[in-house]
């Protein structure tokens, strides 16, 4: 069974760190590009950060550039994101999805059309003092 499932969320108080994984199985990781997103309440999912195939190659969000930096250890089969700085405006379910892709140069954090092919079932990450 094709799987990718999130763990490391939680509630900290700003400036606090927290540091997601994204656990794939069922498939093999290093086939495909890696997206984090998130979604607040009443607010549009959006692109947090991604990570190529294998040349290293990633991308962050304005928002989060400085403070979040994405990894991944391919032979774990697990993608990470750690989260330094928190804001209260990090509050967000997030979520890691994978896009398979031949190319192994850069990635892309758009959504529509649908390109991500599996998206995990998401971590509350909660930013409070």
């Amino acid at each position: 069974q094709v799987q990718l499932v999130e763990s490391g969320g939680g509630l900290v108080q700003p400036g606090g760190s927290l540091r997601l994984s994204c656990a794939a199985s069922g498939f093999t990781l290093n086939n495909y590009v890696i997206g984090w997103f998130r979604q607040a309440p009443g607010k549009e999912r959006e692109g947090v950060s991604c990570i190529s195939r294998s040349d290293g190659s990633v991308y962050y969000a304005d928002s989060v550039k400085g403070r979040f930096t994405i990894s991944r250890d391919n032979a774990k089969n697990t993608v990470y994101l750690q989260m330094n700085s928190l804001k209260p405006e990090d509050t967000a379910v997030y979520y890691c999805a994978a896009y398979f892709t031949t190319n192994q140069h850069g990635c892309l954090m758009t959504t529509t059309p649908p390109l991500y092919d599996y998206w995990g079932q998401g971590t509350q990450v909660t930013v409070s003092s």
